[in-house]
Formats: C-alpha cells, sequence, structure tokens
C-alpha cells in the first residue's frame, strides 16, 4: 500500500483565549488572522506559504511548569530569527515572559505566551 496524502494543516494551542493568543502570535509572526476559518472558540492564522497555528479555546488549560517540573518541554514552538536581542525585545514587549532554562545557549533562547505555552527564539545558522 503507498502513503495516502497526508499532510499538517494546522498546529493547534489550547488557550483560555483564544483570540488574545491567536493576535499574540499573529504580531509576532506577520500573519493573518483567517476570519473564514474562526469562529467563537476557535481562531486560526494562516502562514504566508500555507499551514499556520490555530487557537481552541480550553477554559481549564493548564501550562507545564518547565523548567522547575524537570518533565521537559514536551511540544513547543521553535521561531527562527536572525538577531535574538532584537527578537527578544519584540516577543517581550508584545507579551512573552522569558524562562531560563538549565541549559543556557548562546543560539536559543525560551519564553512563555501569554497563555503559559512553551516557544523558543532560535538564531538562524
Amino acid at each position: 500500500m503507498s502513503r495516502p496524502a497526508i499532510a499538517l494543516q494546522v498546529y493547534v494551542l489550547d488557550t483560555p483565549d483564544p483570540s488574545g493568543l491567536a493576535s499574540f502570535y499573529a504580531v509576532l509572526l506577520g500573519w493573518d488572522i483567517d476570519d473564514a476559518a474562526t469562529d467563537d472558540d476557535w481562531v486560526q492564522l494562516r502562514a504566508p506559504a500555507g499551514g499556520g497555528l490555530a487557537f481552541q479555546l480550553a477554559p481549564e488549560f493548564t501550562p507545564s511548569t518547565w523548567p522547575d517540573d524537570r518533565v521537559g518541554l514536551q511540544a513547543h514552538l521553535d521561531l527562527e530569527v536572525d538577531d535574538l536581542d532584537a527578537a527578544e525585545e519584540w516577543v517581550l514587549r508584545h507579551g512573552a515572559t522569558r524562562v531560563v532554562g538549565p541549559n543556557p545557549s548562546p543560539t536559543f533562547r525560551t519564553y512563555r505566551d501569554p497563555s503559559g505555552h512553551l516557544f523558543c527564539l532560535v538564531r538562524s545558522a
């Protein structure tokens, strides 16, 4: 049997505030909210090249407490940047908070978005 056509449509993040979190990532990434794929408990962003991120209402969402729980990041977004310092200033200005992990690196930094999801800024090679 050959592989059926399977493609990633969107990566979904649970949040108590889908509209607010979508706005946060829209500003960070410069993507537009897809009004045709949005309702009261679901907001979707479209990447210019296709795919994107979606934000699903989850009133009981509890973010990971990494690095305190030592379980690990589990799942997170890596966002590629040319300038770590400039990108850090941008994400902090728009509501992110810096997370100092157990393994500091000169090539990436870890943050929480306004709902508490972890993401990293990764310096491009």
